[in-house]
């Protein structure tokens, strides 16, 4: 009977740990499908917004024509966005469409008939309401990664998590905060 404490005192630590090991993998596994959604989200929003730019190019093209330089960068802004793959990549991508999207809006203040077009209001109208939208998806995004990376970095579970094969993720930054730390300007 003496040997029965110490077995069921290994038992139960052994119990304790295949516990820790299950609920630090499931939560793990949990934070990391929220990053990979608020990403899919993400890139839902820089859809909706890739899909609005040729038509908002459309409408400026037919009053100014002669800025053809322009609208070449915001066809290459929009394309490296689409074609964006990670948050590193995406987050240059964004700096160059929010700059290719100000020359836009630059180019169409000096054109006061297309100010005054309701098709071009609402074009601005829905970019600016999917700007916001980016600004909250991406807010979303690296909420989540914040905490998978803070669960992956804590002890004890930075112990175990690289052993799952759990690594960081990357945040969705931009290196020129000045761009985008505000949506571009819409006047109507």
């Amino acid at each position: 009977m003496e040997w029965l404490i110490p077995v069921l005192i290994i038992v139960a630590v052994v119990a304790v740990i295949a516990i820790y090991f299950w609920v630090t993998y499931n939560s793990l596994v949990a934070l990391g499908v929220r990053v990979d959604e608020a990403w899919s989200d993400i890139t839902v929003q820089l859809k909706r917004r890739a899909d609005l730019i040729p038509s908002i190019v459309e409408t400026v093209k037919g009053y100014a024509a002669h800025e053809r330089g322009v609208f070449e960068n915001v066809t290459r802004a929009r394309a490296e966005t689409l074609s964006a793959s990670g948050p590193v990549e995406a987050s240059a991508a964004e700096n160059h469409m929010q700059q290719a999207l100000r020359s836009v809006f630059a180019v169409a203040e000096a054109y006061p008939q297309l100010q005054a077009s309701q098709n071009y209001l609402q074009l601005q109208s829905e970019l600016v309401d999917t700007e916001d939208k980016i600004q909250a998806s991406r807010r979303f995004f690296n909420g989540g990664v914040r905490e998978l990376n803070t669960k992956i970095k804590v002890f004890p579970n930075n112990l175990v998590a690289r052993q799952l094969g759990f690594t960081g993720r990357d945040f969705f930054e931009v290196a020129d905060g000045a761009a985008i730390a505000e949506p571009p300007r819409v006047q109507f």
